[in-house]
């Protein structure tokens, strides 16, 4: 299934943004007053994307990337309040340069309406299924949904809206392995909980949810409870695998939907923490990244079971012996 389209790119030749939503911190209900400005940068090549989504990522609300056919590079926009942690912008675009091995492209920065781009992210939020899931966002009627695994969600939350072609092959292979029932269940960078969310329901396990961002720990708990799951997941601040709730643990299934160089750098403690027979789903890399994360967990003894290929992104499915 290809990523949902974001209907501010329609009318775009050429272009295909697999996006994701606005991810403010609380309510959407609430009215905001600061001013907000749009950061673009066009023309990068596809293995810079990841390391400037991350950049901007320490900055903006909201993350999103447009693909130009015709000249086979990308642009990658976000959202923030105008001025907001401007030097640390300015140090993160710098590393990113530094990862990506390019020159520092230019920043184009524009003020937009916050009361304007809100309502435009709710109405394009709209209910849509992956495989056997329903994502139903918070602001549209909740009818009895027989056969279907239901994950209601906040349009205004962050990365895990369901949009995103990596949390898609997430759910596809998630719905693939339902059979096996894993007892011990982990979702390693949580963000908005839809993972940990979608293994409790159609598990039926408790799930540990943990994220390096507080208000993304805060927003986890806030949709297990939305949901009615709020006893079988459990959302904890971590940094990748240092936390104490994960000292000599093992798990039948770990999610681990980041970014390719983080995923090879902590492909040795995955492996220690993969329960025998246990199974990884691993999101967050273009498929020109695929080789070098296999790469890394098979060096860990992990040997791969599925590729997912949903546009530009690939999520693999790994096991261990």
């Amino acid at each position: 299934m290809a990523p949902s389209d974001d209907h501010s790119g329609e009318g775009r030749e050429g272009l295909n943004r697999p996006a994701r939503l606005p991810n403010w911190p609380g309510d959407l209900s609430r009215r905001r007053t600061e001013p907000l400005e749009l950061l673009a940068i066009e023309g990068l090549p596809e293995a810079a994307v990841p390391a400037f989504e991350a950049a901007l990522q320490t900055v903006c609300a909201t993350v999103a990337y447009v693909r130009d056919e015709p000249t086979d590079t990308w642009r990658i926009e976000g959202v923030r309040e105008a001025g907001a942690k401007e030097e640390e912008l300015t140090g993160a675009l710098a590393l990113a340069a530094l990862v990506a091995g390019i020159e520092p492209p230019a920043l184009q920065a524009a003020p937009i309406e916050a009361e304007g781009w809100l309502a435009r992210t709710v109405e394009s939020f709209s209910e849509f299924g992956i495989g056997r899931f329903v994502i139903r966002p918070t602001h549209a009627a909740n009818p009895w949904t027989p056969g279907r695994v239901v994950l209601r969600l906040d349009a205004g939350l962050a990365f895990g809206s369901g949009e995103h072609a990596s949390t898609q092959g997430c759910l596809m292979a998630l719905a693939g392995m339902a059979h096996r029932k894993p007892r011990q269940v982990l979702d390693l960078g949580t963000g908005s909980a839809i993972l940990a969310l979608a293994a409790a329901k159609l598990l039926k396990r408790p799930v540990l949810a943990t994220d390096i961002e507080p208000w993304s720990v805060r927003i986890a708990g806030e949709n297990a409870k939305l949901n009615g799951y709020g006893k079988l997941i459990r959302a904890a601040l971590a940094d990748g695998w240092r936390h104490r709730l994960l000292r000599g643990r093992q798990f039948d299934l770990v999610f681990a939907n980041i970014l390719a160089r983080p995923l090879c750098a902590m492909a040795r403690p995955l492996s220690l923490h993969l329960a025998p027979g246990g199974t990884a789903i691993l999101a967050g890399l273009l498929g020109t990244q695929a080789r070098m994360v296999l790469a890394a967990h098979r060096r860990q003894g992990l040997v791969l079971e599925r590729r997912l290929d949903v546009g530009p992104w690939t999520t693999l499915v790994l096991r261990r012996r």
